[in-house]
Parts: structure tokens; C-alpha cells; sequence
């Protein structure tokens, strides 16, 4: 039982489970679900939400998912809070809680405390004649059939729909906020997704060397510049105007060529009308050209004058690419 196909065969069971459940919590979806993210919308508090085992590790993914896209959500273990962390929810707080069965101990002890201080529940729930689902303000169903596990014991399939139903609420909520790439960029600074969103050429070319020959510079003098500003490039500049650019690839090609090099100048290496782009281009649209037009750099400039180089290695070590 541990040839490829057997492996690929239960891999594919396992999807085919899990998706068909998933697709199949469309049909459980019903205005309590829209109540419930109406309610969130114009609620002036946070999202709590729940749960106990497997469906603890959801909730802390929806309370990510929810923060990530604008609804202020906070994560408490239902078993904490029966035990000193009822705290956490404050006055104008939702409490969403799952659990797939409804009747787990933990969550019967802990819906009355919650409904005693007068905060709105959500049960996420696969049981709707559960302890759960009679004692929330808005049910969400996720019933599925069965687990993925062959025994239908571990929780996989329940889990998957609990998360989907969650990516379903949150989806909803950006969409009712008008919530922007821009205001993603604002909860994300520090990671690739953000930076894809908000880094721009400038923030790049201002930490790089800015490499710049005259065109009648000699070759030896464009080698020395490019291996300088170790950036392997070099403007070429008349007058105080970018003209060209040369690049180690140019200088590989004058070498097969030419025997003598001590006659070269810039102007006889360089490659004119140079792909460039502006300084208050975002980065990643700057890795799109470089990966379009096959190259590794390209010339930035401020207002047309020559502001520096952007190499796709920065675009790398930022998590661009």
C-alpha cells in the first residue's frame, strides 16, 4: 500500500471529499448568514471568536483572516475562558463560536456566561439541533457528510468547511467596507504581499550607488565604475543626460569583438535608448518589466532626471519576486 498510484489515490479521495463539502455549504447558507455579517458591519466592537481542539486552531485562522482584512478580531479558547479569560470579551464585542458537534462540554459552560453579559453569538456549527445552534442569535451551518479520515473520526472535512465558512464571512465584510489593496498594503508593511502593494522604485534606487560614466569615457574607465557601484551597470551621460547604458553583458561582447580595447569609448559599447522606468513606480511592476524584456536592471528617473539603478537582486531581498 505504498506504491505511487495507492498514495495519489487516497491524496485525491481525500480532496474530493473535502471540496464536495465545501461546495455543498452554498446550500446551507441562508439570511442568517447575511444578518450575521450586517451585524458585524455595524457592530463598534471586535469579533471574539472560539472554540475547543480542532476548531480552536480555526478560529485563531478566521481571527487572522478577519484582522488581515479590516474587522478587528480577537481569539479566545472557549476552555480559557470558563477559566479566568471571560475578560476578553468586552461590551460591544460578537462572540463567534464553532464547533461541529454544538454539545462539547466547554461550549455548553460557556454560552450562558456569554449570553448573561448581553453579547450577540454566532455558532458556526455542523449540528443545528445542537446546545449551539439553539442558543446563538445567528447559526452558520457546516454540516458535511463525513470526514476525510476513513475511520471519520479526525476532524478534516468539518474543519475545512469551518474555515471556508469563515473566509466566506470575512470575504463579505472587506467587500461591504470597500476594503482597498491599499488598505491591505497598511495591515501587511513588513511582508511581500504588503510590499507588492506599496514599495516603490524610489524606496530602492535611494540604498543602491548610482553608476555614471561620460560618453567619452574609456572602456577601462566604464569597467572601473561598473565594478565600483557593483550594481553591473553603468549610465552613459552627455552633457549631463542619460544617452546609453552599459552593462557587464555589453562589456563580455566588446571583448569577444575587439582585440585592441584601448581606443573604445562609451559611446562605442554602449546600448542606446535604455529601459527605464520612474521612481514612483511600484516595485513589482518594475520586476514585470525586467522579466518581459529578459533583463536583470533597469534606470530609474526622477521628473527625467537620472535618480539611480533598481537591480531585480533588490527586488528579491525585498520579497518582491
Amino acid at each position: 500500500m505504498s506504491d505511487t498510484q495507492s498514495i495519489l489515490s487516497i491524496a485525491k479521495r481525500t480532496l474530493e471529499i473535502e471540496s464536495k463539502a465545501i461546495w455543498d455549504l452554498i446550500g446551507q447558507l441562508d439570511e442568517q448568514f447575511a444578518q450575521a455579517v450586517q451585524y458585524i458591519l455595524d457592530s463598534q466592537g471586535r469579533v471574539v471568536v472560539s472554540g475547543v481542539g480542532k476548531s480552536a486552531i480555526v478560529a485563531s485562522k478566521i481571527v487572522a483572516t478577519l484582522n488581515s482584512t479590516g474587522t478587528p478580531a480577537i481569539f479566545m479558547h472557549a476552555a480559557d475562558a470558563i477559566h479566568g479569560d471571560l475578560g476578553t470579551i468586552q461590551k460591544d464585542d460578537i462572540v463567534i463560536c464553532l464547533s461541529k458537534s454544538g454539545n462539547t462540554t466547554e461550549i455548553k459552560a460557556l454560552l450562558p456566561l456569554i449570553k448573561s453579559g448581553g453579547n450577540k453569538l454566532i455558532g458556526i456549527t455542523g449540528n443545528m439541533d445542537s446546545f449551539l445552534a439553539k442558543q446563538a442569535d445567528f447559526v452558520l451551518g457546516t454540516y458535511v457528510e463525513k470526514e476525510a479520515c476513513p475511520n471519520n473520526l479526525a476532524p478534516t472535512t468539518s474543519t475545512s468547511a469551518q474555515m471556508a465558512m469563515g473566509d466566506a464571512l470575512a470575504i463579505c465584510l472587506l467587500e461591504l467596507r470597500g476594503f482597498s489593496s491599499a488598505d491591505f498594503a497598511k495591515y501587511h508593511p513588513g511582508g511581500s504581499l504588503g510590499k507588492k502593494l506599496y514599495l516603490r522604485v524610489a524606496d530602492i534606487v535611494v540604498n543602491n550607488q548610482k553608476p555614471e560614466v561620460d560618453i567619452n569615457s574609456s572602456v577601462k574607465e566604464v569597467i572601473v565604475e561598473i565594478s565600483k557601484k557593483m550594481l553591473g551597470v553603468t549610465a552613459v551621460t552627455e552633457n549631463g543626460k542619460v544617452v546609453g547604458i552599459v552593462t557587464d553583458g555589453d562589456i563580455r561582447r566588446m571583448l569577444s569583438k575587439h582585440d585592441n580595447i584601448s581606443g573604445l569609448t562609451a559611446k562605442d559599447i554602449m546600448t542606446s535608448d535604455p529601459k527605464s522606468v520612474k521612481v514612483d513606480t511600484l516595485a513589482v511592476k518594475a520586476l514585470k518589466l525586467l522579466q518581459e524584456k529578459n533583463i536583470s536592471q533597469l534606470l530609474a528617473f526622477d521628473e527625467g532626471n537620472y535618480a539611480g539603478v533598481v537591480h531585480i537582486h533588490n527586488l528579491i531581498n525585498e520579497g518582491i519576486l
